[in-house]
């Protein structure tokens, strides 16, 4: 997929890039132009061991070293909001990592996204005690690749939205959820549901449903 693909996906989308790759940077750029949210998608350390990349952060690494990694990748792109995590279903539930990327966060004033890829994570919870600014995603809209499916999670989605006031997606940029997003986002009109920033959400509480498009 080219960057202009992803690009064209209509409305107030917060994109979520992964740190020190060519292709993250490119996309930050060009949100970061377009006055759209731009958030670190950053890799942390599996359950399974999957492979993580550039920026990552694992069980084994100092406070010293998560710091560094983080401010490293932040200062590639130092128009970021805040942070959520890429996979991490490992490193979310260990209390130091997270305490400790949470102070980096603070220092910074910066927020927190989780991803939410297991039940027992952390981070969150640790946020909300070091004063960080956090939400956690409700829906995953593109875990299988059909029109069918994506377009069932957009409607749990709306419902979400409906029922909490807010709700937040995460999706990825395949050209099967950029064509199903550019067909399904504009129906939120119809719903009375705004698409706004992600980090709209942070600061007052609003009828709203922000998507976070993920470079991974």
């Amino acid at each position: 997929m080219t960057d202009k693909q992803v690009l064209t996906i209509p409305g107030n989308i917060t994109y979520a890039v992964l740190p020190q790759t060519p292709y993250g940077k490119r996309i930050a750029e060009a949100a970061n132009r377009r006055n759209q949210d731009v958030i670190l998608h950053i890799p942390m350390e599996s359950s399974q061991g999957k492979k993580l990349g550039p920026g990552a952060l694992t069980a084994d690494m100092s406070e010293a070293a998560i710091k560094a990694s983080l401010n490293e990748s932040l200062q590639e792109i130092p128009f970021a909001v805040g942070i959520n995590n890429h996979m991490g279903s490992h490193l979310t539930t260990l209390a130091k990592p997270m305490l400790w990327t949470m102070k980096f966060l603070k220092e910074r004033e910066l927020l927190f996204l989780d991803s939410v890829t297991s039940s027992k994570t952390l981070g969150r919870t640790i946020a909300d005690r070091m004063g960080v600014p956090a939400m956690s995603r409700h829906v995953f809209l593109d875990n299988q690749l059909s029109h069918q499916y994506i377009e069932g999670q957009f409607k749990q989605l709306i419902s979400k939205a409906k029922r909490q006031q807010t709700a937040i997606a995460i999706a990825h940029p395949h050209p099967e959820t950029v064509a199903a997003l550019t067909k399904l986002i504009p129906q939120l009109k119809q719903h009375n549901i705004d698409l706004v920033p992600l980090s709209a959400l942070y600061q007052k509480p609003s009828f709203s449903e922000p998507l976070t498009a993920s470079t991974e």
